[in-house]
């Protein structure tokens, strides 16, 4: 999960990530729009969880999150928790995700946004294999709404962090596992 914000490629997570992250957000949201305002907002808001990440998981204190630190973090602040009870820091990731994913900014992730997602972070062959994915996350409710809204996506990320079993639903959050 670290390597999606692990925006500079380079093995692991300091402020530098979340300096990029913020002017992603602010050009994603802004559809290439990139206003000073919402700039420093978004600046403001990931110098801030950044700060937090780190509190949590940058267990030598040398500036930097490492993989391993990073889910060591995520297995003693989320694993067995639900959404309610997770860190702040953990709970404004996953909304800032949601937020990067939702296209149209419309509060639902549609299949296409989902789609979207998919093929940016991973080589998939058969857009059948991300469909069949994407329909088995949607329970009843889903798909009156037309896709995944905020408080489903915060269920679902919470299932995807916490629930460590083979038949968890939520492990295909992030599109189809390897094919």
């Amino acid at each position: 999960m670290s390597s999606a914000y692990d925006i500079d490629n380079n093995g692991y997570l300091d402020a530098h990530d979340f300096q990029c992250l913020a002017l992603r957000t602010c050009v994603l949201e802004g559809k290439g729009d990139c206003s000073s305002s919402r700039l420093q907002k978004y600046q403001h808001i990931m110098l801030s969880l950044w700060e937090e990440i780190a509190q949590l998981a940058d267990f030598d204190k040398d500036g930097i999150v490492t993989v391993d630190e990073f889910k060591k973090a995520v297995q003693n602040s989320c694993i067995g928790k639900r959404y309610e009870d997770f860190p702040q820091a953990m709970k404004a990731f996953i909304e800032t995700n949601f937020r990067m994913i939702d296209i149209n900014c419309d509060g639902i992730i549609g299949i296409e946004e989902y789609r979207y997602d998919c093929v940016q972070r991973m080589v998939v062959d058969d857009i059948k294999a991300i469909d069949d994915a994407f329909n088995s996350l949607l329970n009843d409710d889903d798909r009156r709404k037309g896709g995944i809204a905020l408080s489903r996506y915060q269920e679902l990320f919470a299932q995807f962090l916490s629930d460590q079993s083979e038949d968890c639903p939520a492990k295909l959050l992030f599109g189809p596992l390897e094919l």
